[in-house]
């Protein structure tokens, strides 16, 4: 069984034990969310798809640890002007574990 649903944003697909990545969200490493903008429901072959949302379904998950991403650099040049820029960034993310869909 798995389920699309709508984190920070973005729309993840999510399965019972899965450990995903996602932008950085306001709570704490051991915290217990629920996200209840559940989009679409796979259960062996039975799908149910919302218009946009499924009511009465959500998904508790538990917040593992905040990490950072890979660094990304970013270099902005102007040939013959001696202009150079050089920046890196680095993404924050939320690492959580999917513990039940409901």
């Amino acid at each position: 069984m798995y389920a699309i649903v709508e984190i920070a944003g973005q729309q993840f697909e999510v399965a019972e034990g899965r450990e995903i990545f996602v932008h950085k969200l306001d709570a704490a490493p051991g915290d217990a969310l629920t996200f209840d903008k559940v989009l679409l429901t796979d259960n062996n072959g039975a799908v149910e798809v919302g218009k946009p949302l499924l009511s009465g379904r959500s998904v508790s998950v538990t917040v593992l640890e905040h990490v950072q991403g890979d660094k990304v650099i970013v270099f902005k040049k102007k040939r013959r002007k001696s202009y150079r820029v050089k920046n890196g960034h680095r993404q924050q993310f939320t690492k959580i574990k999917i513990n039940s869909l409901a």
